[in-house]
């Protein structure tokens, strides 16, 4: 190492997306709803679209990066949370369901992944 901070900016903008949605998360109790064109959006809803976009762009930068697990993982993440909002926005209920069950299948599945490293 050289010494000098180089970032590739395919992993530094999943980062910041997936770093925006909990920090938006985090400030549900003290921020108000925020206005978005004739809505009037909780920051907590807003941190759901964060991370859908997060851990989607980062199934395309890590699979193009040869990181086929890491792609997985956010792939199946981004998947879930793109359920979760569009399940919420059109209000369907086994939608929001599947993206639960999505996530909770797809931890399981890093952790047996985790066990044969």
């Amino acid at each position: 190492m050289n010494g000098s901070f180089d970032p590739e900016p395919g992993p530094v903008a999943v980062g910041l997306l997936v770093g925006l949605g909990g920090l938006l998360f985090l400030l549900e109790p003290v921020v108000d709803p925020v206005p978005i064109g004739g809505l009037v959006v909780r920051p907590v809803a807003l941190s759901v679209v964060a991370l859908a976009v997060g851990f989607s762009l980062g199934a395309v930068v890590f699979y193009r990066r040869g990181r086929r697990l890491f792609a997985l993982a956010h792939g199946v993440f981004g998947l879930a949370w793109t359920a979760l909002v569009v399940g919420t926005l059109v209000g369907t209920g086994w939608l929001v369901v599947a993206a639960v069950v999505l996530v909770v299948a797809g931890v399981g599945f890093l952790a047996g992944q985790a066990r044969r490293r």
